[in-house]
């Protein structure tokens, strides 16, 4: 795949662009497609572009460091892999290239239930070389089959994973133009692998329990499978059920953030899905801070959505983020050189949030403030004389 390259890639965009010339229709169109008419699909990236830097200079930023902690856990970065689901759509070697990636670069990975690769597996193959592997969370929805989600829990923890990321904002399947165009559906020699025992692995070979019409395959696998009553009682009991940390993704309010901490839970991913659920709401980098706000230091708070550059990954930290996650840009490096091409992806930007936070006075991530960003609509500062 990577052979077709003819100029260096400088830029995550580059994948992006690799991506769309290599990918067939249909895991294309699935990967990057987001709700209706995609607006805030849109506006995940445009939002970044509105919030500018506030540089302090003569610092000595000769050592400067982006490693850092999740959950206690050290990592090389606050740059993470979010869960995407069937990633062997994009290369072969699927979520184990992206896991052994993740391990290569000491930073998180979160892998999603609707991987193409079994948990059990992607733990595995990054333990080859005798390392305990990277720090890896499951991401998890709440099936009507209590059973099977349990079985889930479970199975993450036996297999070393040490977090839950419950995704809350998916009673349905939000609209998806092209998926619906396409008629989605998982290629047949794929299934979603965490599931092989049951009746839940293959998608665009189950009728539609919802009775819509036009609906693609993952459409009509989420109206079948996915409980629509899902409510904060099922946060309490995914609570008792799990000895390790439940964090919840898909948060984009500080009403819901308060009841997430008064839920217990162990952390909050500000997410909307890639643009992919509810179109119009807002970017995510535009409700953190109203998140963290709420949140007063309780509990560690995340961001997905739209991050392309260091200086994204900066701004962020600025309004209060632990961490952020990439989604798409992974599936992209992935499609170019599978293992490699997530690394060289992942290094790209932690270089790039490396230079912002040098050229903004900053040597470690603990020293990215609140004042070295203006949002927009914000006064200017102003000296006191």
């Amino acid at each position: 795949m990577a052979d077709q390259q003819v100029t260096p890639f400088v830029s995550l965009d580059d994948f992006e662009r690799y991506a769309v010339r290599n990918l067939d229709r249909n895991a294309l169109d699935y990967y990057r497609s987001g709700a209706q008419d995609m607006h805030t699909l849109r506006s995940n990236q445009s939002a970044f572009d509105k919030i500018t830097l506030r540089p302090r200079i003569l610092h000595d930023v000769s050592q400067v460091t982006t490693q850092t902690t999740i959950l206690s856990s050290p990592v090389s970065s606050p740059i993470c892999i979010a869960p995407t689901a069937m990633q062997k759509m994009a290369h072969p070697e699927g979520e184990c290239a992206t896991a052994r990636a993740a391990l290569e670069t000491n930073t998180l990975m979160c892998l999603s239930s609707w991987s193409t690769t079994s948990m059990e597996e992607v733990a595995e193959c990054t333990r080859s070389s005798g390392s305990s592997g990277a720090e890896r969370w499951l991401q998890l929805y709440v099936y009507k089959d209590r059973g099977s989600t349990r079985r889930l829990v479970e199975r993450a923890q036996e297999a070393g994973y040490s977090a839950i990321a419950l995704t809350v904002d998916t009673p349905f399947l939000g609209r998806r133009l092209p998926d619906i165009r396409n008629r989605f559906q998982l290629p047949p020699h794929l299934t979603m692998a965490n599931f092989a025992d049951s009746g839940k692995r293959e998608v665009g070979k189950v009728e539609d329990a919802s009775g819509a019409t036009n609906a693609s395959g993952l459409a009509a696998y989420v109206a079948s499978q996915i409980d629509p009553t899902l409510s904060w009682e099922h946060v309490r009991w995914i609570k008792q059920i799990a000895s390790i940390p439940v964090l919840l993704k898909g948060i984009l309010t500080h009403e819901d953030a308060l009841l997430a901490v008064e839920a217990g839970v162990d952390g909050i991913i500000v997410s909307n899905h890639g643009g992919r659920q509810l179109d119009t709401v807002p970017a995510t980098i535009d409700v953190l801070e109203e998140v963290c706000l709420a949140v007063r230091g309780r509990i560690p708070v995340f961001l997905d959505g739209g991050v392309r550059r260091g200086t994204d990954v900066f701004k962020a930290l600025a309004l209060g983020a632990r961490g952020v996650f990439l989604g798409r840009p992974v599936l992209w490096a992935l499609n170019y050189n599978g293992q490699e091409g997530v690394v060289e992806m992942l290094r790209m930007i932690n270089e790039e949030l490396r230079l912002a936070m040098a050229l903004s006075g900053c040597v470690n991530v603990g020293d990215i403030k609140r004042h070295h960003v203006r949002v927009p609509g914000e006064p200017m500062p102003m000296p006191k004389l």
